[in-house]
């Protein structure tokens, strides 16, 4: 009995683990050099975006760059108003869904704004919540412009972006 189904296509590599291995090992090396205090969230936004089929990796890297600012901001307003209020966060995931509905965001994107809302509000920390978003959002968005550039510069596949052709 089978357990689960897999394409071909979506099955990990040699190359894919390293491209991988080389991306996430940049991000963590830049966020330290650029003094990010917790480097390994472009290590991890870098790693989710090197997983993304290479015909969606610029699109879905522009909506995680969106959805992080959004959970950053609204993570910020949250922190700074009401703390750790689990009402206030309850109604904020749903304000981010209704944000994310009227921006089309894919759901990619709300889950991760929703992540960098749990980051920013739950993580107790010693800054203020709007130094800790502002950290997240760099560190993500960090992760997620060295994943791009490891693609645009490792192709690996035939297409960057999937309304084009291959030459």
């Amino acid at each position: 009995m089978k357990l689960w189904s897999w394409r071909k296509e979506n099955l990990p590599s040699l190359s894919h683990a390293f491209r991988t291995m080389v991306a996430a090992t940049i991000s963590i090396l830049l966020g330290r050099l650029v003094g990010l205090p917790e480097a390994y969230w472009a290590a991890i936004a870098t790693v989710v975006v090197m997983q993304s089929p290479l015909g969606d990796t610029v699109p879905l890297a522009i909506e995680r760059v969106v959805a992080s600012a959004l959970g950053a901001s609204i993570g910020a307003i949250e922190s700074t108003y009401f703390g750790a209020n689990l009402f206030v966060f309850a109604l904020a995931m749903l304000l981010l869904g209704v944000i994310s509905l009227v921006l089309h965001l894919e759901k990619v994107g709300y889950s991760y704004a929703c992540i960098t809302l749990v980051i920013i509000v739950l993580i107790p920390r010693a800054e203020a919540p709007w130094i800790a978003a502002a950290h997240r959002f760099a560190e993500v968005s960090l992760g997620i412009l060295v994943a791009l550039g490891v693609v645009a510069m490792w192709r690996g596949e035939r297409r960057f972006f999937s309304d084009t052709t291959a030459e």
